[in-house]
């Protein structure tokens, strides 16, 4: 019994050690900032987006350098509208996308699997008619280079097909109208969340970001 208690105080102490430690990383790490490249010229606009909990990167439907809506079928969404000026996109764990509408939907083992990279991941693509800054919603201007830059790294988060194309997720669990899942490359996990995909998304086009953050909060602060 004694050895027992002595095991299972060690497992709960490195558990309590772990936690502590995963947090001071996320708060430290994230209050070192990356500097954005310096300003060339001003072509493209985009934006952060965030729900409170998640990032996406918001980006115009089409422009000369690529016709999002070409991959990401208007037909894929509930409403089928094709009238829309931004599309914002943002990478998450698989589970928590489809099977978590709510908070209150959270299950143990989609948090369990989503933390320790048990399932796979999606991106949730949603249109967007206009946007309108906030504390929520922050624009950014780009250069041309800088965003094929950012162009290359969103489209390598997308699982292709044997043809190229993206893969739509067919299911019956959108947030609303203008939105759809497809297949992604990676696994979530404790060390890279939706927001550590987003905030990698800024570094590769130059932008304001922080070292490292799983939390959408940091990455706002870059901008306020």
């Amino acid at each position: 019994m004694r050895k027992f208690i002595k095991i299972s105080l060690r497992v709960v102490l490195g558990f309590v050690a772990f936690v502590a430690l995963y947090l001071f990383a996320a708060w430290s790490l994230s209050k070192i900032a990356i500097s954005a490249e310096p300003v060339t010229t001003q072509d493209v606009t985009i934006y952060i987006l965030t729900n409170g909990v998640h990032t996406d990167i918001v980006v115009p439907v089409k422009n000369e350098q690529v016709d999002w809506s070409k991959e990401l079928k208007f037909e894929n969404t509930v409403g089928k509208d094709t009238v829309a000026s931004y599309v914002g996109m943002g990478w998450g764990d698989k589970g928590f996308y489809l099977n978590t509408p709510t908070w209150a939907d959270l299950k143990f083992s989609t948090a369990f699997k989503a933390a320790f990279a048990l399932s796979t991941s999606a991106m949730h693509v949603t249109y967007h008619k206009e946007l309108i800054e906030s504390a929520t919603c922050k624009k950014i201007i780009i250069s041309k280079a800088q965003y094929a830059r950012l162009i290359t790294y969103v489209t390598e988060s997308f699982k292709t097909d044997s043809a190229g194309h993206f893969i739509n997720i067919k299911t019956n669990a959108n947030y609303g109208k203008d939105d759809a899942f497809y297949e992604a490359h990676r696994k979530y996990n404790l060390f890279f969340t939706c927001n550590t995909w987003a905030n990698n998304t800024l570094k590769s086009c130059g932008q304001k970001a922080c070292l490292w953050t799983p939390a959408d909060t940091p990455i706002f602060d870059k901008y306020r």
